[in-house]
């Protein structure tokens, strides 16, 4: 039946009309015509013309699944000068390469598994691949775990073979220059094309099962002890503007080369009762994880943080990170004067770090021989920056606190 306004129609001829018409118009999205060729722009001068990427370009589009992964013979140049430091507990590895590798865990130990990447920060491929690793062996060592070995994840764009091969093996040769120092073997990974470089590391570390230091088991009277300064994100953020000085910025690049290993064995030592990493989500976030969905809250001292030089310029400068607006959703929890919120440490509460420090809740009675080993054990800008606190009656979870 077929119906408009005062007309109506009925039998198999209506039936049959429909039919036509809805055939009509699936065919519209069954058969679509042929993609025009894409606008190239204008030509590029010929001294600057690479014929590996204009090949590339010319390609309707880049495959995905397994076609989006780089070449067998770029992956073997790149790997030719990698050489893994040997570990006994690695019975498969890069050495002997299968389809996975295979790695002994003691009878008497927990496997640690963390993983974490991201695109460069610097044009530096080697220290990039340095600062890399040393952010993703902060998990590890934040739980006061032994890491043990680690797997690549690298993104490379659409680049020519010797490009992809010299910048792969400069970022595994600069990986490989810290996991060699922590006595981490680098076991295989993966590798594909992707918009833009990206390079990554899964770790796996191994702990006693009763010495694990997990983040959400402060208590209230510990204090709160950071080994290294913050700011890695605003000073970052000004180099990629041309508005940072070099002299700042080597010291933050020597802040994320610093590792965490030796200050996770010292909180243990110290019996630290919590830890973590701070990175991403700044001091703030991370603490707020800490203190998770118990009655604690945290009293901070501003002036107490331990800065980076240049990390006051840049944030009152209103040079942020681009995660550095979300990070500050954190500040619906933290309680502080209008003052306070002007100054610049404030500012540095959501910088998220790259390859931070340590940030753990240390006994009264042990924290003054923590901090003191801490500083002689490579980490000079270790501080006590506040304590936890019952917190049953406070409107937010983090307080700060000034010396004026």
């Amino acid at each position: 039946m077929a119906s408009r306004g005062p007309w109506s129609a009925e039998g198999r001829w209506v039936w049959r009309w429909k039919d036509w018409i809805d055939s009509r118009f699936m065919e519209k999205y069954q058969v679509l015509p042929e993609m025009a060729p894409m606008d190239k722009g204008p030509e590029i001068p010929a001294p600057l013309q690479d014929p590996a990427i204009i090949d590339a370009a010319d390609d309707d589009m880049r495959c995905g699944g397994c076609g989006a992964k780089v070449s067998a013979d770029v992956l073997a140049a790149a790997l030719a000068e990698i050489d893994s430091a040997p570990r006994d507990d690695v019975v498969v590895g890069l050495e002997a390469p299968d389809d996975a590798a295979m790695i002994a865990v003691p009878a008497d130990r927990l496997s640690v598994l963390s993983v974490d990447g991201f695109r460069p920060m610097i044009d530096d491929p080697w220290l990039f691949g340095r600062i890399t690793a040393n952010h993703c062996l902060g998990d590890v060592y934040a739980m006061g775990a032994e890491p043990q070995v680690a797997m690549t994840m690298a993104t490379l764009p659409v680049w020519p073979e010797d490009k992809l091969v010299d910048e792969l093996r400069q970022m595994l040769l600069g990986a490989l220059h810290v996991f060699d120092q922590e006595g981490v073997a680098l076991v295989g990974g993966h590798t594909g094309e992707g918009a833009e470089l990206t390079l990554g590391f899964t770790v796996t570390g191994l702990i006693e099962p009763d010495r694990a230091l997990r983040k959400s088991a402060l208590r209230a009277g510990d204090l709160l002890v950071l080994t290294k300064p913050l700011g890695t994100g605003t000073l970052l953020a000004a180099d990629m503007r041309g508005r940072v000085h070099g002299r700042w910025l080597k010291a933050a690049i020597e802040s994320m080369l610093l590792s965490c290993r030796t200050a996770g064995t010292v909180f243990r030592a110290h019996e630290a009762h919590a830890c973590t990493d701070i990175t991403g989500f700044g001091l703030a976030g991370h603490l707020l994880e800490m203190l998770g969905e118990t009655t604690l809250g945290a009293l901070i001292e501003l002036d107490a943080l331990p800065v980076l030089p240049g990390a006051l310029e840049t944030v009152e400068a209103g040079i942020l990170s681009t995660l550095q607006p979300k990070n500050e959703r954190f500040a619906a929890q933290v309680d502080a004067s209008a003052e306070d919120r002007d100054r610049g440490e404030y500012g540095l509460l959501f910088d998220p770090q790259t390859a931070g420090g340590l940030l753990a809740g240390v006994p009264r009675d042990t924290v003054q021989s923590c901090v003191t080993e801490l500083k002689a054990r490579g980490y000079p800008e270790t501080v006590v920056i506040g304590e936890i606190e019952d917190a049953g009656d406070w409107r937010r979870r983090i307080r700060l606190r000034t010396a004026s």
